[in-house]
């Protein structure tokens, strides 16, 4: 027989998972930390299992994280339920709360802000955002720290759905003072192998799959490299003619247009398409964030 699940325990154990460590989350809680801890350890022990790692930040284990996926499930539902029971004249609280999603930067700089601000205004709820490569978000959404995910991956998790969102187009460009003293008159083999390179972080492979198929090889990439995990910081870079990197198209037209951004290499451009994976809810919280995503991307994105 499953154990009665304790409520404000599985409260407690979201609050540690959405601040990252029990100080916060006692905070957000408006409790102590001994208290939130006491929470989390009694439902462990009624459970029989171990349901955070305490590191830093404070992560779940599998056991952990179906539970935060099921409150969170709760707390939707819960909501919707408010919604309904409301014009009856119920006296049922509304809670405002802050859903986890995972996107990648280039999404976040270039559309989902649009999707926040609809989904706010529909929902009254805000977005609490975790930012990874777009290859590795649907790894939040397995395991069950996020509501959904912007991911470069098709298939779906179980338990989830998938909606297309478009293709988002890449373009090689750099400075027209880049280009003269690092591209120009030189061998593509040759000036791809020792002019620096914008890459994103370490999970970023987009650089390095374009070269290879510009090459048509797989030899690692040995030019120079600046590391900038950040969208914007990304673009300043390649203006300041720190070196050639692969761009979201819709974040650098005024760039291209202006001319202080040239795109390399023949035009030949690069693409990734994009799909917002989420839980399999019927909730109409899921519902209005899933429309405002896809409404947003698509305003945006090349079609898939």
């Amino acid at each position: 027989m499953v154990p009665m699940l304790d409520h404000q325990a599985l409260r407690a154990l979201a609050a540690v998972l959405r601040e990252g460590s029990f100080e916060r989350g006692a905070r957000a809680l408006h409790l102590t930390p001994s208290a939130v801890s006491q929470r989390v350890r009694g439902l462990e022990d009624r459970l029989g299992c171990v349901l955070l790692i305490r590191s830093q930040p404070v992560l779940p284990t599998p056991e952990g994280a179906r539970l935060y996926r099921h409150f969170l499930q709760v707390e939707m539902l819960e909501a919707d339920l408010g919604r309904e029971l409301g014009p009856l004249g119920l006296d049922v609280p509304a809670r405002r709360r802050s859903l986890p999603v995972a996107v990648n930067a280039d999404s976040l700089a270039t559309w989902m802000i649009p999707a926040m601000a609809a989904f706010h205004a529909a929902a009254g709820d805000t977005l609490a955002l975790q930012v990874d490569d777009q290859d590795h978000t649907r790894e939040w959404l397995r395991h069950g720290e996020v509501v959904g995910a912007v991911t470069a991956v098709a298939e779906p998790i179980s338990g989830c759905r998938v909606d297309a969102l478009g293709v988002m187009p890449y373009v090689a460009a750099a400075s027209p003072d880049f280009v003269q003293r690092h591209l120009a008159g030189r061998a593509l083999d040759e000036a791809l192998r020792e002019a620096p390179m914008l890459v994103f972080n370490r999970k970023d492979e987009l650089q390095h799959r374009y070269v290879a198929d510009l090459l048509g090889e797989a030899a690692p990439v040995v030019a120079p490299i600046w590391w900038l995990p950040s969208a914007h910081g990304f673009l300043d870079a390649a203006r300041a003619g720190l070196g050639w990197g692969l761009h979201p198209l819709p974040l650098v037209q005024a760039e291209l247009r202006s001319g202080a951004l040239v795109e390399l290499f023949g035009g030949r451009r690069a693409s990734v398409s994009l799909h917002w994976q989420s839980w399999r809810l019927e909730s109409v919280t899921m519902q209005t964030l899933r429309r405002c995503i896809v409404q947003a991307a698509a305003a945006v994105l090349q079609p898939a």
